[in-house]
This record gives structure tokens, C-alpha cells and sequence, in this order.
């Protein structure tokens, strides 16, 4: 891989990763209940999901899942349950009457904020046919091992580095301290992100 292309190739990436979604969500909701070591677990986790992804676009395995439609089918229910799961937690928290009550909920650990991270991209099967449009435009026949394990840590990279630096910059003093003021608003907002985005794919 030529270096002009790996830059196209980062392009793209950074734009992906930037796109407003449910992951974007589960950041803000873990840096507002949970502070920044969760939101970055969250954010490495998903981005391994995402590496995962990569890694069976490049070898062939994301093909499985793009021409089968029932198995395609089964994984996209399985994500927009998974959606409406958190998104009901989520608002259940944001319907907690007072602080009293919100310190009454069960602290969740640094491995179960990553693994709900993980759980978006894992259950995401777009990313198969998001990732087969892009590599398709930068493998060749004649494509080296090398240049394979360059895109899925470019990929990796990328998406937990945009989130990291989202994180960072939302766990300042002020604006974690406002976030987590608010955080009965932040998790009424991304609980009913999670369901409409759940809804979107069950009728999409």
C-alpha cells in the first residue's frame, strides 16, 4: 500500500468514525455516570468491534454475513434488541427522581462499560458491508499480509483515538461536572437515541 493511499484510506476512516450514532451515545452516557476511565474503555472496546469487523471484511468472512440474509437478518435484530436494551436503562436512570435515588444504581465496572462499547460495534453487521466498500477500492490480488494488518490497525486506531479525544475533551473539570448534572437529561436523551435508532433498523 502506497502511502497516498493509506492517507485516502485514513480519510475515510476518520470520516466514519465521526459520524453521530449510537456509539457516539454510549460515550456521553458512560463519561456522564461513570467518568472518563469507562468512557474510554467504551471507546477502545468499540473500537476493537469495529477492528473485529475489519479483520473479516479483509479475509473474506464479512461476505458470509453480507450475502446470507437471513444471517445478516438475525444479527441486526440481535443489535436493535441489544439498542432498545440499553436505551430502556438508560431511560430508567434518567428517570430517577433525585441524586438520592440515582446513588441508589448499581455502579457498573470499567469491563462492563467496554463490553457495552464492544456490544455496538459487534452488533452492527453494516460495518461488513461498510468495510467491503472500502477495502475493495484498496486490495489487490497481489496484496501483502502487511498491507492488510496496516488497514485493520488503521481502522482500529482511528476509531478509538476519535472517541479517546472525545472523551478527553468532555472529562475536563467544568464540563464533566455540567455533564454530570445533567446526566439525568444526557440519559433520557441517549435512551430514546438507542430506541429510535432501534426502531430505524427494525423498519428499515
Amino acid at each position: 500500500m502506497t502511502f497516498v493511499a493509506w492517507l485516502s484510506l485514513l480519510a475515510i476512516c476518520c470520516l466514519g468514525a465521526m459520524s453521530p450514532g449510537p456509539s457516539l451515545a454510549v460515550v456521553l452516557k458512560q463519561t456522564a455516570d461513570n467518568g472518563r476511565l469507562h468512557a474510554l474503555a467504551a471507546s477502545w472496546f468499540h473500537a476493537l468491534g469495529v477492528g473485529i469487523w475489519a479483520f473479516a471484511s479483509i479475509f473474506g468472512l464479512a461476505i458470509v454475513v453480507a450475502e446470507s440474509p437471513m444471517l445478516f437478518q438475525a444479527i441486526t435484530w440481535g443489535g436493535a434488541g441489544y439498542l432498545i436494551y440499553i436505551g430502556v436503562q438508560a431511560l430508567r436512570a434518567g428517570m430517577a427522581k433525585d441524586d438520592m435515588a440515582l446513588a441508589k444504581a448499581a455502579p457498573i465496572s470499567i469491563w462492563q462499560a467496554g463490553v457495552e462499547g464492544a456490544m455496538i460495534s459487534l452488533l452492527n453487521p453494516k460495518l461488513a458491508i461498510f468495510f467491503i466498500a472500502i477495502f475493495s477500492q484498496f486490495i489487490s490480488a497481489d496484496a501483502m499480509l502487511a498491507d492488510q494488518l496496516i488497514m485493520i490497525a488503521t481502522v482500529i486506531i482511528v476509531d478509538g483515538g476519535w472517541y479517546s479525544i472525545v472523551v478527553l475533551m468532555l472529562a475536563k473539570g467544568p464540563v464533566l461536572n455540567w455533564l454530570r448534572q445533567k446526566s439525568q437529561w444526557v440519559n433520557r436523551i441517549t435512551g430514546a437515541i438507542f430506541i429510535v435508532l432501534a426502531i430505524r433498523v427494525l423498519t428499515f
